[in-house]
């Protein structure tokens, strides 16, 4: 019976990872998008994700310091000893593929996080956020200005339809 649930638990996950999350715990809000390989450890009750948070592939919440698993072996009042810290995620925050977020920290709403970011600390409202640790390198209305004449509007495109009009692009 329990290789059934695991392998059950493995599909729910794969093909509906925001089901499967708040099935374990976690709080996510409405128009969220999950990667299926994004993991929320082994504490997801301790994550509260707002609405139109996208978490990207490979992405790791981590909700407890492991490295307490030293402690335990040097004193023995500390051998029953964990830290946890709950992670909040605003509205409207993307969250790059392969980045970190670590136990306690709370990101902002309207916020970037690169790919690969470690985020030990919190993330204002409206910033970017990238690197190890991860650090505020601009604000979403700097980021918007910088970037202004690089948009193509391709989302509502078809596959095909974004294939041609990149391809038909003179600056690719």
């Amino acid at each position: 019976m329990r290789i059934f649930n695991q392998l059950r638990n493995k599909l729910i996950k794969r093909k509906s990872p925001i089901d499967y999350w708040r099935k374990m715990g976690a709080k996510i809000g409405e128009g969220c998008e999950i990667y299926s390989s994004a993991n929320f450890g082994s504490e997801p009750y301790l994550i509260t994700l707002g609405n139109h948070v996208r978490i990207n592939s490979g992405v790791l919440l981590i909700t407890h310091d492991g490295g307490v698993w030293v402690l335990r072996h040097l004193k023995d009042e500390y051998k029953n000893i964990d830290i946890f810290g709950k992670i909040t995620i605003g509205n409207n925050v993307h969250i790059g593929t392969n980045a970190i977020i670590m136990p306690g920290v709370n990101i902002g709403n309207n916020c970037i996080v690169g790919c690969g970011a470690i985020v030990t600390k919190n993330i204002p409202d409206n910033s970017i956020a990238v690197g190890i640790p991860a650090k505020v390198i601009e604000s979403i209305d700097e980021y918007e200005k910088k970037h202004a004449d690089d948009f193509v509007h391709t989302k509502m495109l078809t596959k095909e339809q974004k294939k041609k009009a990149l391809l038909e692009m003179d600056k690719f």
